[in-house]
């Protein structure tokens, strides 16, 4: 499609797409805060608009939340657990509000998709992906609402004769801050556990993709949730998140985000010694040895970067070709990122669409130009296109070094990093050498090799001829500046409960 300006774009962009009339009335909206069940402007009255990235232009504006409405979600997120209707209900109650809540999502699929790929920019089939896996984590942490136990005991070797036992008991008010590359499906990573656990939350959802977590908000109040248990403050992160991240009244903070931001959050709960899991930024890296299905890798190692333009943390950002394929494999990823379709997210063959803002765009565009100045080659891509929107090219960097800034520092976007290896231990001292540790990928046909490279890559997931394998059953976090602590599987819920030792006393 052919565009002559952003205003003339941005006029027929619904009509050519057909988008429904109720996605239109609900970006329509003024949209407020969601606090205590119930819709409110914020405190002063600001807001701030809400940018498609197609497009450059404002489609909707949303509420800017102050310090004085996140004192109140706080308190009424504190009444619901501390004595509230929530805290009477039975685990199996939790379980059905969360099948619920499920069913409700399953039943706005196309909406809520749509609203995704409008706001972040990202190809629709994408977008209704993250509905998809949003509705799955829902539904797991469903079903362990009423498994949550604890253990009997018998005392080692104290004295007496004893009863022993531990509880798992919620952790409390949950403050929840969420990245805007994934904004609906990694709230639901934070939410589930905690809601399934009987936490109540607080959720800053990101400034700049904030629409579906507001049509989700409705429906929370249409599953039957009380109000005060999910609590969103949409706005500003540098005034309702920093505050959130340090408030006397947040037992528990989760944080998805960059690493600098990660590190402020970070502190400002230490003050309170609030627990916290941090998940930031990742520089994963990419092994592709001489015996493995080349096709195939060519194809993963092209999703892995170039999916939702390569925001996202896990993204094989740096590879790692042997040198007996290096020439051939680089030959054919080329040739693959060279066929990437780019266009709006929702135009049907597009598929990479925009990064998400601005900002953004300027920010890749600005390591794009620090790698050519750095003495990378230039395989591909490299410009943004002359065109409406944070449009940048799949691009391709060779013949990198680990001395490299764009080698050694998260660039979040459409960019990947080439270099050769010649043996497996100068492949791990290279995969190690990061800052970051969130991530890896072995491409290789030898099982001893992988068996060998899983235990010493430092990183929290290590995918095997694959690439982002993401599933609610299994856990997901970093090691290193990756952050600590871990979203999704049975392992989340022990950062959403405490443990509590109970001693009876039968002498």
């Amino acid at each position: 499609m052919s565009i002559d300006s952003a205003e003339t774009y941005f006029d027929n962009y619904f009509d050519t797409y057909q988008v429904p009339a109720s996605v239109r009335s609900f970006l329509a909206r003024s949209h407020q805060l969601f606090i205590d069940g119930a819709w409110v402007d914020s405190s002063d009255g600001a807001t701030v608009p809400v940018t498609e990235p197609s497009t450059t232009q404002t489609i909707s504006n949303i509420a800017s939340a102050t310090v004085a409405d996140l004192d109140k979600a706080v308190a009424a997120a504190r009444r619901e657990f501390d004595g509230g209707s929530w805290s009477r209900f039975t685990p199996l109650e939790r379980e059905g509000l969360l099948h619920k809540l499920a069913d409700l999502i399953e039943a706005n699929t196309e909406e809520l998709a749509l609203l995704e790929s409008i706001d972040v920019g990202k190809p629709l089939a994408e977008a209704e992906m993250d509905i998809q896996g949003t509705i799955d984590t829902y539904r797991y942490f469903a079903g362990w609402a009423s498994k949550i136990s604890g253990r009997s005991g018998e005392a080692a070797g104290l004295p007496g004769d004893y009863v022993t036992y531990t509880r798992k008991e919620p952790v409390g008010v949950v403050g929840v801050i969420v990245p805007w590359n994934f904004p609906l499906q990694t709230l639901a990573w934070k939410l589930g556990a905690a809601l399934a656990a009987g936490c109540t939350t607080v959720v800053k959802p990101p400034e700049i993709t904030s629409l579906t977590t507001l049509r989700f908000a409705e429906l929370v109040s249409e599953s039957g949730i009380p109000g005060g248990v999910v609590n969103i403050l949409t706005g500003k992160g540098s005034t309702v998140g920093a505050a959130l991240a340090g408030h006397k009244g947040i037992d528990k903070v989760t944080f998805t985000g960059s690493t600098p931001t990660g590190k402020s959050v970070g502190h400002a709960a230490l003050e309170n010694l609030t627990r916290m899991t941090l998940e930031l930024g990742g520089k994963s890296p990419v092994l592709v040895f001489a015996d493995s299905d080349l096709d195939k890798a060519v194809e993963e190692v092209a999703m892995g970067i170039f999916f939702n333009a390569g925001q996202i943390c896990d993204a094989g950002s740096r590879l790692y070709v042997e040198d007996a394929i290096y020439d051939e494999f680089m030959g054919k990823l080329v040739e693959n990122a060279k066929s990437w379709v780019i266009g709006p997210g929702l135009d049907p063959e597009s598929a990479i669409g925009p990064v998400v803002s601005e900002n953004q765009c300027n920010s890749v565009m600005g390591y794009i130009q620090t790698g050519i100045d750095e003495g990378a080659t230039l395989l591909c891509g490299g410009n943004r296109l002359d065109r409406t929107g944070y449009f940048i090219e799949p691009t391709i960097f060779g013949d990198c070094n680990n001395q490299m800034t764009i080698v050694q520092e998260e660039i979040f976007g459409p960019v990947l990093v080439a270099q050769r290896f010649s043996t497996e231990e100068q492949a791990i001292e290279l995969a190690n050498d990061n800052q970051y540790g969130l991530a890896a990928t072995i491409y290789s046909q030898n099982l001893n090799r992988v068996h060998r490279l899983s235990k010493v890559l430092k990183a929290g997931s290590v995918y095997v001829n694959a690439q982002s394998s993401i599933d609610p059953a299994m856990p997901f976090g970093g090691f290193k500046n990756s952050g600590f602590g871990r979203d999704l599987g049975p392992e989340q819920l022990d950062s959403v409960t405490e443990t509590k030792t109970v001693w009876i006393t039968l002498s």
